[in-house]
């Protein structure tokens, strides 16, 4: 990791990061991702103090679980983790991440630990009796020692004999610096001497008292073991817990620090996605002082960069790598959040220095190649590849490159690469799945301009260049000459012929577009046909009905020999005709995606169609209604302009019919059919529906019929008419 943060010009961003955390750990976190990002953002709202420093504890863990002693020390260590977290908690965060620190409960034997330290880390004396006396004997005798030697500076028999009236430190014990002689008026040991002839002398009663520190001391380290000791013993019971608040404590430690560097340096958090898919908007390269934000569009499987020398080819390839591993570890960036996607790489990998040096011995194609060989036993890779045509003859060199690249696509490797190889770029700009950017120059004032125009193959402004940083004009001059104009006018055809071909997919895909949308709007009206074939077919068959009945009272009336009674028979048969008639159709109105209507007291927008329903929007909420029940809101749309375009379409099924042929079905295989079939045609707002299952032996009619019955849905249902299947089929009433 550390080789990938150096080659992609991280090291200084995550020294800065390293630095807001509360001990040295690994970026990676581990668990769901998406919930540590929940964690984060939860944290945005929240003001709060950072944690303080903690050594790391682990060996503190083994050496409890194995009934060893800790320090005084080492004991506040994790004092200090439990102070933090009872810290978090009177802060009261109402959100998920306040949850999840509401169950961090923090047992009251550990709460007794912790109060035997003040702010500080001292051992406060309220906790054993002994500790008040011993302090209070120390601190006396301190004084003591300094009285002595008060008083012995400014004896009168001592002062002859001073070099200074000065307190000397040496090995750890006070001394006075005096000349020979001094043993006539002061008694002590000397306990070094000085280059002059003079004599470092511990006078013999600061001795005592030194001893006598010494024992109170002693006394003191007793009562501080005993402590320890008892302290070690109740955090061996609790050291599932221990382990537990360790690792909750280097988890918020994760949380903190990405949220104060994203304070300090305004940054934004952006949450992988589970694709390989990478647009950035507006990103800025935490490396750069000034940074000129990038936006770019690296949806398909490889990128190749090109254009102008120095114009931001490499910036460019890091920033999209750098972007990637940023996002991996839910690292703050800079960037426009919500217009910004980025997907999940297993890995991340950079071939972007030259490899070869005097130790490997080998050379820089031959290295190249060794670092592309990996990357074949691999997959869900993200790779970035700088000056692809390094160390060889570029020409020779194109189709290796082709057929690798294309190898690498096939597994599944995202590759962005930086080149001046135009051979190959025009090779790979006819595959679909390479996108070309190029880095833009500024001709009017000679210098590039750090953005970039996908879709072109960049020229390289070498000559250009090569006057900007310095190159005598009359020099270039001369190199124009021998490039000459022809492979100058090859590098121009190249780049106008992938201009071209971007131009012609747009329109392809265009194309392609309008024949979905035509596709939908056929399956559509195929629906409706259907619909409106059902709804024939149900009217047809009331009529067959009105007619009978109409004509059995013709028939009656023609028996009866009242002339009376024969008028109000036929009275009769006339009011049921009557009923038969057929009103005129109301004309049909044609709606299309984006439509404004009117629904009820709602006026929306259409965003779906189905044949009898529309999906329509509503301030923000999406309702489903029956088309009937729908106006026009405004004028109607204008027709658009018939193109002279011929497109032959395929017919499709429809996802809903009248009719449902079972024949050669087992029983079971046909009620499961069956049952789809009907809830299809309850969805599309079918009446009436024909099931053809044919006669045979009679299992499978006798399985439809009892499904039927007890269908909720299913009104009623009968033998179909002769002319449609008699026996062999059944006509279904929904």
């Amino acid at each position: 990791m550390s080789q990938l943060i150096k080659q992609l010009d991280l090291g200084a961003y995550i020294q800065r990061f390293e630095g807001l955390l509360a001990r040295p750990k690994s970026l990676y976190m581990e668990g769901d991702r998406a919930l540590h990002y929940r964690f984060i953002r939860a944290l945005e709202s929240v003001e709060f103090k950072s944690p303080p420093k903690v050594k790391n504890l682990d060996d503190l863990w083994m050496r409890l679980s194995k009934q060893g002693v800790l320090r005084l020390d080492e004991i506040f260590e994790a004092v200090k983790i439990v102070r933090y977290f009872a810290y978090l908690k009177q802060l009261k965060i109402e959100n998920e991440l306040g949850e999840w620190l509401k169950e961090i409960q923090i047992p009251e034997p550990i709460h007794q630990i912790e109060r035997i330290f003040d702010e500080k880390g001292e051992v406060v004396e309220s906790v054993d009796e002994r500790l008040a006396s011993l302090k209070a004997a120390m601190k006396q005798n301190k004084e003591a020692i300094r009285q002595t030697l008060s008083r012995m500076l400014g004896s009168s028999k001592l002062i002859p004999y001073l070099v200074d009236r000065q307190i000397h430190y040496v090995n750890d014990e006070e001394a006075l610096l005096v000349r020979g002689g001094f043993n006539h008026v002061l008694k002590g040991t000397v306990i070094g001497r000085t280059s002059g002839g003079f004599f470092y002398v511990l006078p013999e009663a600061i001795s005592k008292l030194k001893a006598k520190e010494a024992g109170i001391a002693s006394r003191l380290e007793e009562v501080y073991d005993d402590i320890a000791k008892k302290s070690s013993g109740v955090m061996a019971g609790w050291l599932k817990f221990w382990r537990f608040i360790d690792k909750a404590f280097d988890r918020f430690d994760h949380y903190q620090a990405r949220m104060q560097m994203a304070r300090m340096e305004d940054l934004s958090f952006v949450l992988p996605k589970n694709h390989d898919t990478i647009r950035l908007s507006q990103f800025a390269h935490p490396a750069l002082a000034h940074p000129k934000p990038v936006s770019i569009d690296f949806s398909k499987n490889v990128l190749m960069i090109t254009g102008v020398n120095a114009g931001g080819k490499t910036m460019l390839l890091k920033s999209i790598l750098a972007s990637a591993w940023l996002a991996k570890y839910l690292l703050p960036m800079r960037c426009d959040a919500k217009n910004t996607e980025i997907g999940s790489f297993k890995r991340i990998e950079a071939i972007i220095e030259d490899p070869q040096n005097v130790k490997n011995d080998i050379s820089t194609f031959a290295g190249r190649m060794r670092q592309f060989s990996k990357l074949f036993g691999q997959n869900g890779v993200l790779v970035g590849v700088d000056e692809i045509e390094l160390g060889t003859d570029s020409d020779e060199a194109a189709s290796l490159f082709k057929v690798m690249i294309e190898e690498l696509m096939r597994r599944k490797i995202k590759i962005v690469i930086t080149t001046h190889h135009k051979r190959l770029a025009a090779m790979m700009a006819g595959d679909e799945r390479v996108e070309l950017v190029a880095a833009v120059y500024d001709e009017k004032n000679q210098v590039p301009t750090y953005t970039f125009l996908q879709g072109i193959i960049g020229k390289s402004y070498a000559f250009e260049t090569a006057e900007r940083y310095g190159v005598p004009r009359n020099i270039v001059a001369k190199a124009r000459v021998e490039y000459g104009e022809d492979k100058e006018r090859l590098n121009e055809l190249i780049e106008r012929s992938s201009t071209l071909e971007k131009e012609l997919r747009e329109k392809r895909e265009k194309l392609e577009h309008e024949i979905e949308a035509l596709e939908k709007e056929k399956e559509r009206y195929k629906t409706l046909n259907d619909t409106l074939e059902a709804e024939l077919y149900a009217k047809k068959r009331e009529l067959e009905k009105i007619y009978q009945e109409a004509t059995k009272e013709a028939r009656e009336a023609l028996k009866m020999r009242d002339e009376k009674q024969i008028h109000r028979q036929l009275g009769r048969a006339h009011k049921i005709a009557q009923k038969a008639k057929i009103e005129a159709p109301k004309p049909i109105e044609r709606y299309k995606v984006g439509d404004m209507v009117k629904y009820r007291k709602n006026r929306g927008k259409i965003v779906a169609l189905k044949a009898k329903e529309a999906m329509i929007e509503v301030e923000g909420m999406k309702l489903r209604v029956p088309l009937s029940e729908i106006r026009r809101s405004g004028n109607p749309p204008k027709e658009p302009k018939k193109k002279n375009t011929s497109i032959t379409l395929q017919r499709s099924g429809a996802t809903a019919g009248v009719k449902l042929d079972l024949h050669g079905l087992r029983a079971e295989e046909a009620i499961e059919k069956l049952d789809k079939f009907l809830s299809d045609a309850l969805l599309a707002g079918f009446d009436e529906v024909l099931v053809y299952h044919g006669i045979g032996t009679g299992k499978l009619s006798y399985a439809v019929r009892e499904f039927l019955k007890r269908h909720p849905s299913v009104k009623g249902f009968s033998d179909a008419p002769q002319h449609m299947g008699g026996f062999g089929a059944t006509v279904v009433e929904l």
